[in-house]
């Protein structure tokens, strides 16, 4: 049955493309390759690769440069704590801390698009500073949630001198400062998680041990009693919430 059903939506397509056609609807795509005649001709050529090569690292940057570390790796603790091994399911946990991200890291890319985009797209300023704006407003959340150990750890490695200002400091050593930073702050929050589940299934161990039932998993009794503790505290909308709140 989806073999026919897929090739009945590949014509469907290709009939809608040879339309298209005929009407004159598609515009023409033409490309060339040839040696550049000036120096600009080479300058396009040169962003056209740095902006590929930027999208293409395009995942690893919202990974690295914002606040999913921390969100993801505290929802994966919750479902750890609560016992669910596969509940919620990978795909929803990243869909909500992406979603997240984009609600936390809101006012840095509503600054960045009113102080760099749109003045670079009006030509009120040059590529240059256009970066340099963005890159300030990304450090500056950055260094908000980064502890001065770890940047002195970095500093310390790189072989620098201590930096008597924020501004001195490189973002090549500010990004893993940033990250190991938002690792630490994850899993504390992920023990603090974990200590009322802990606590139940302990609870739940020595009753069943008490009445002789020691065959019995005590995962299998207290699963339904950590689902509905949960529930009851509205603990969705606890986790969330000190998460937000958690990035000041």
């Amino acid at each position: 049955m989806m073999i026919p059903f897929v090739k009945m939506l590949a014509t469907v397509f290709q009939s809608g493309l040879l339309f298209a056609a005929e009407k004159g609807a598609l515009p023409p795509v033409q490309l060339s390759f040839g040696a550049a005649n000036s120096p600009e001709q080479t300058a396009v050529a040169l962003k056209i690769i740095a902006l590929l090569t930027i999208l293409g690292l395009a995942p690893s940057l919202l990974i690295m440069l914002t606040s999913f570390i921390r969100i993801v790796i505290v929802m994966s603790f919750l479902r750890q704590a609560i016992g669910t091994q596969v509940l919620p399911p990978n795909q929803l946990i990243v869909a909500l801390s992406l979603f997240l991200t984009v609600f936390i890291m809101a006012p840095v890319w509503k600054g960045i698009n009113q102080d760099a985009l749109q003045p670079y797209l009006k030509n009120k300023i040059t590529q240059t500073e256009a970066l340099s704006f963005s890159e300030s407003y990304i450090r500056k959340f950055m260094f908000k949630q980064t502890r001065d150990k770890d940047l002195g750890l970095f500093v310390k490695l790189a072989g620098l001198q201590t930096p008597e200002k924020r501004a001195e400091v490189p973002t090549y050593i500010l990004i893993p400062a940033f990250m190991i930073s938002e690792l630490k702050t994850a899993f504390y929050i992920g023990f603090m998680i974990y200590i009322p589940f802990l606590v139940l299934d302990m609870v739940v161990a020595s009753i069943l041990m008490a009445m002789g039932m020691m065959m019995l998993p005590p995962v299998v009794i207290s699963l339904p009693f950590k689902l509905i503790l949960f529930v009851l505290v509205d603990g969705w909308q606890l986790i969330v919430g000190s998460l937000v709140k958690s990035f000041g």
